[in-house]
């Protein structure tokens, strides 16, 4: 990308968890030596499609939250990376319940119980695999290790820390009690770098591996939703939906402010990519649930997405009567207190594949109002329109559906890829082409489009009321026993 935000150019790979050999058979874990191979082969392929028109300044890496690795003094791990699809540390969490009430962990850590916190594997390892504690160096969350691979200097920095469930959020620093819970030592992460530092230079054999030049500038990156939310390039009275397989909505906060119904309501708060800055949020499952609908309704058909939308555009609005309850992922997003289980309401025998998508883009969309309204009510903050970003902006039909049933402004720009997008703000700051980070999002065209609610929204309020009327019945049944 350049500082414009242009891609200029890209590859990708598809990536994906491996079962640990010897393990249990549900147990996921992440082949870091594959995806560093992919990564050199990708790199090298970006570089091919470069050629000579264009000078690489710098190199910077994010990826996803909650997963990291202990290595040893050579960077080798000494155990796999356990996946946040791993089952095996939902046994963790009561364990830890009993040492700590989850209001004080959330008080301290901004963070929920939820099953992959790193804080959970840490300690899943600590009484399954002492030995690979003892022989590590440091503990390195995902995109440290990539940066360690191509500087051989380890640093650890504060977005992708804050999913550890681990620090003062408050202080921007490890938090020694749940450390302490952990059974883990501070002494075992290396320094703190910020987003924008230098984490190194591009060694030798990460040269070759890689093909970019030795003594390039490696950027301190970290968390991928952390830099889509800094560079969405949200207004103050604006609410952030980054939209992909999950979806997080979110805002940037100049304070910590860890209230009572900020947890009662299931918000998780991570430290933004700026310091004194903080994003209160909620994580629920989107796209997820689109493409499972795919491959059961849509198995065979080309250019399936398309598709899917142009026979949703075929069925009015309220889906005649169906509703789909988009928790496929239980205990998460803001019906996650219900512990309801993804539901499809309202079937009958006229009903097709083209009702369950519109419903679908229908019961997400209720999933967002009722995340913005607690949001909303936690923090004593009105948002006048959510910016979406990410995969999930790419969508008119759904853009549409959300400003009716929100009852706000929908705002999408340009940018598809808007993780990337903050990303090279930072990189291009953190090489010193700009001054401030603001100086560098200055640079950049947003081409603004904004979806205004439609006529439709009555039809949607009413909807809405009995959307939580179904959580509220179905929670009795799921929770029956």
């Amino acid at each position: 990308m350049n500082s414009h935000g242009e891609v200029i150019a890209h590859r990708r790979e598809s990536n994906s968890t491996k079962p640990q050999p010897g393990g249990h058979p549900e147990w996921r874990i992440w082949d870091l030596d594959e995806i560093w191979k992919k990564l050199c082969m990708l790199t090298r392929g970006v570089l091919f499609d470069l050629g000579d028109k264009y000078r690489v300044a710098g190199v910077i890496v994010t990826t996803w939250g909650a997963d990291g690795v202990f290595v040893d003094e050579r960077g080798n791990p000494t155990y796999p990376a356990i996946s946040w699809q791993c089952p095996r540390t939902r046994e963790v969490m009561d364990y830890v319940r009993e040492l700590i009430e989850p209001w004080d962990v959330f008080r301290i850590t901004g963070y929920q119980f939820i099953s992959f916190n790193t804080i959970f594997k840490w300690i899943w390892i600590r009484k399954n695999a002492p030995d690979a504690i003892k022989r590590a160096k440091a503990f390195l969350m995902i995109p440290h290790y990539i940066s360690y691979k191509l500087t051989g200097e380890f640093h650890i920095e504060p977005t992708d820390a804050s999913t550890t469930m681990a620090m003062d959020l408050a202080k921007r620093d490890w938090s020694d009690e749940m450390l302490s819970i952990a059974g883990v030592d501070r002494a075992i992460f290396p320094e703190w770098r910020e987003p924008g530092d230098y984490a190194g230079y591009v060694t030798e054999q990460a040269s070759r591996e890689t093909g970019l030049k030795k003594g390039l500038p490696v950027i301190v990156g970290g968390h991928d939703t952390q830099f889509a939310i800094f560079a969405a390039g949200a207004q103050r009275d604006e609410a952030i939906l980054s939209s992909g397989t999950w979806e997080i909505l979110s805002f940037r906060s100049e304070e910590y402010f860890a209230s009572r119904d900020a947890y009662e309501h299931g918000v998780v708060v991570e430290l933004d990519v700026e310091k004194n800055k903080w994003n209160p949020q909620f994580l629920m499952i989107a796209s997820g649930v689109l493409e499972w609908l795919s491959r059961v309704a849509y198995p065979e058909s080309e250019k399936k997405y398309e598709l899917m939308v142009e026979e949703a555009l075929q069925i009015p609005p309220g889906s005649e009567g169906v509703f789909f309850l988009p928790s496929f992922f239980p205990g998460s997003g803001p019906t996650g207190k219900y512990g309801v289980l993804g539901t499809i309401v309202g079937l009958t025998l006229s009903v097709t594949r083209a009702h369950l998508y519109r419903a679908a883009l229908e019961g997400l969309s209720y999933q967002l109002r009722l995340a913005l309204e607690l949001l909303e009510r936690s923090f004593n903050i009105r948002f006048s329109a959510i910016r979406v970003v990410g995969g999930g902006s790419r969508n008119e039909l759904w853009n549409r559906i959300r400003a009716s049933v929100t009852g706000r402004k929908i705002i999408t720009s340009s940018f598809a890829e808007t993780t990337a997008l903050g990303a090279v703000v930072v990189a291009f700051k953190g090489i010193g082409l700009f001054r401030t980070f603001e100086e560098a999002r200055e640079n950049l065209d947003y081409g603004l489009k904004v979806v205004e609610p439609e006529k439709e929204r009555a039809i949607y309020e009413e909807g809405y009321e009995r959307y939580l009327r179904l959580y509220q019945s179905l929670s009795k049944f799921f929770k029956r026993e």
